[in-house]
């Protein structure tokens, strides 16, 4: 007889049923226990999908956003249509403006090219860019390193144009007492470019003196001359520090900022083998440069234009060309180098360089400014046309 049985035996009728109820008790607790338990597992389970789920969706959205700082690097329309389609990006001046003002890892120069274009949404863009800054007493030099600091200027001089005017309606906006007409700032923001290149360009050998820096700089304040003391410490200033650009353009700023007359995209065609790729061009210091994409820091070539022509000319299948040839020695090669996939530097094999352009405005804007860039300063004519309208200001009032 077994243990339960001898138990069992010594109790009542009542006591069995009461013992026997108890253990169905027993039986349901321990089932709705375990119910308890499958429902745990499975709410925690939920749990930690969703949480895969969201953790998925937010490292989806982060390489979303950094594959549209990428695109923008690369094109910067196409890099801000890609973002504002991903809705990770508002579609409005002050949205696109913060982004590329706050954002890191964003090539400068696809900043400035974003903001250097004339359409509405790029004006307005650059506007609230230069907003974002602060030169509340500063001075001019001070604030100039910080706006140049924010993004690499253009080469066009029509953009270039169109950012200092914004920057000295700024500047003047937090400084009402320095200047009497953002026009003075301008001329005088100008002023401090070319003394930046004339005392830290080795190639330029009458460096400007301070006499020169402020004699040239007389009559730009509404036809009232600039305090010589205020004159000398930006200088001064100068003199010390030369202007510097982020590191991710890789170049000097004599070359990068002050001496390109022009940049943009264009198709050259091959010298070897004729195909057309696209390269990202710069023309400065008498010399076009290419490169494979903006982001690049060291060039794909480099075209001297000394003893060269360019002229328009038509192409099978390709409208919009032009051509640098060199008209005293046809049939020869232009001097000019590449950079091979390798690294090596090469001469370059052309006999003439065939590119295209866009549209006919660009190709004849290009055309232009390869012509005009041999002999001619491309912002010359920006302060000199403003100084006139000082001086003609002046003399009316």
């Amino acid at each position: 007889m077994t243990d339960s049985n001898m138990v069992s035996s010594d109790f009542s009728a009542n006591e069995k049923m009461e013992l026997e109820s108890i253990k169905m008790y027993k039986k349901d607790l321990l089932d709705d226990i375990q119910k308890l338990k499958l429902e745990i597992e499975n709410i925690m389970s939920e749990i930690l999908s969703f949480e895969t789920a969201e953790d998925s969706k937010t490292l989806e959205k982060s390489k979303q956003f950094s594959n549209g700082k990428k695109k923008f690097n690369m094109d910067p329309k196409k890099g801000i249509q890609f973002l504002v389609e991903r809705k990770m990006l508002d579609r409005s001046a002050k949205s696109i403006a913060e982004f590329l003002y706050k954002e890191e890892g964003l090539n400068k120069t696809a900043i400035g090219e974003f903001l250097g274009e004339r359409d509405d949404l790029h004006l307005q863009t650059l506007k609230a860019f230069v907003e974002l800054h602060e030169f509340s007493d500063l001075n001019l030099v001070q604030a100039l390193r910080q706006f140049l600091w924010s993004f690499r200027l253009p080469g066009e001089a029509q953009k270039i144009d169109r950012m200092m005017e914004a920057f000295a309606a700024r500047y003047c906006s937090c400084n009402a007492e320095v200047f009497q007409s953002t026009d003075t700032c301008y001329i005088l923001s100008f002023a401090i470019i070319m003394l930046n290149t004339s005392l830290h360009n080795p190639n330029v050998k009458d460096k400007t003196t301070l006499e020169r820096f402020i004699s040239m700089n007389r009559g730009i304040n509404n036809g009232g001359n600039l305090p010589d003391d205020l004159l000398s410490k930006l200088y001064d200033s100068i003199r010390s520090e030369p202007f510097k650009i982020p590191e991710d353009d890789g170049n000097d700023l004599t070359h990068t900022f002050f001496n390109p007359d022009r940049e943009g995209w264009l198709l050259k065609l091959g010298g070897r083998v004729k195909t057309w790729k696209r390269r990202w061009f710069i023309l400065t210091d008498n010399c076009l440069y290419y490169f494979e994409y903006t982001t690049d820091k060291e060039p794909r070539g480099i075209i001297p234009l000394e003893n060269l022509c360019v002229r328009e000319v038509s192409y099978p299948r390709k409208s919009f060309c032009l051509e640098l040839y060199n008209p005293n020695s046809r049939g020869q090669k232009i001097k000019a180098c590449k950079t091979e996939t390798d690294g090596r530097v090469v001469e370059g094999k052309h006999q003439s360089y065939m590119i295209c352009a866009s549209n006919a405005e660009e190709r004849d804007s290009w055309i232009e400014a390869i012509r005009a860039s041999i002999t001619k300063d491309p912002f010359y004519d920006l302060v000199s046309m403003r100084k006139k309208k000082l001086i003609n200001q002046a003399a009316q009032d």
